[in-house]
């Protein structure tokens, strides 16, 4: 017997019952997608501060020079851990992605799989934690090097 016989084929009714159980995964991806949109903002607003500060670094001397050379290091740390966020968060959405495929051919090959499909989801969600975890210590990062420096903050105009 065929899994794809006529007769062994899952009533619509069953079908239905799996794609609700599917919509919450989908509605994650949907989350997952808006998360990676706003890792990628930052990760482009970062790469687009070390190309306005890497000719100011090879171009300044003395305390300028190492308060740009500390900045762009954080920078390029902040690159590293943005990019392991958008990692693992891609990681995440491929296993509810697999999740997903897996309810429907669980259904349709009338397998057994519900462990599989309750570990993947398990990594899922522990890839997305790491990924908003990652998201903290980037955010971090970022407003420790935001710092308005004294000379401006106490600064006079001249000749008044």
């Amino acid at each position: 017997m065929n899994a794809f016989d006529f007769d062994t084929m899952p009533q619509v009714a069953r079908v239905a019952q799996i794609i609700q159980l599917s919509v919450a995964p989908v509605f994650l991806l949907a989350g997952i997608g808006a998360f990676l949109n706003v890792c990628a903002g930052r990760l482009a607003r970062v790469v687009d501060r070390v190309r306005a500060i890497e000719p100011l670094v090879l171009a300044s001397t003395g305390d300028e020079h190492d308060r740009l050379v500390a900045e762009i290091r954080t920078l390029d740390r902040r690159i590293t851990v943005v990019n392991a966020s958008i990692f693992l968060s891609v990681l995440a959405a491929c296993l509810i992605c697999l999740v997903v495929i897996l309810l429907f051919a669980a259904e349709l090959l009338r397998a057994h799989i519900g462990t599989t499909i309750a570990l993947l989801f398990i990594g899922s969600m522990a890839a997305t934690g790491m990924a908003f975890a990652l998201f903290i210590v980037e955010t971090r990062l970022g407003s420790r090097i935001v710092h308005v420096r004294n000379e401006l903050l106490y600064h006079e105009a001249g000749g008044e």
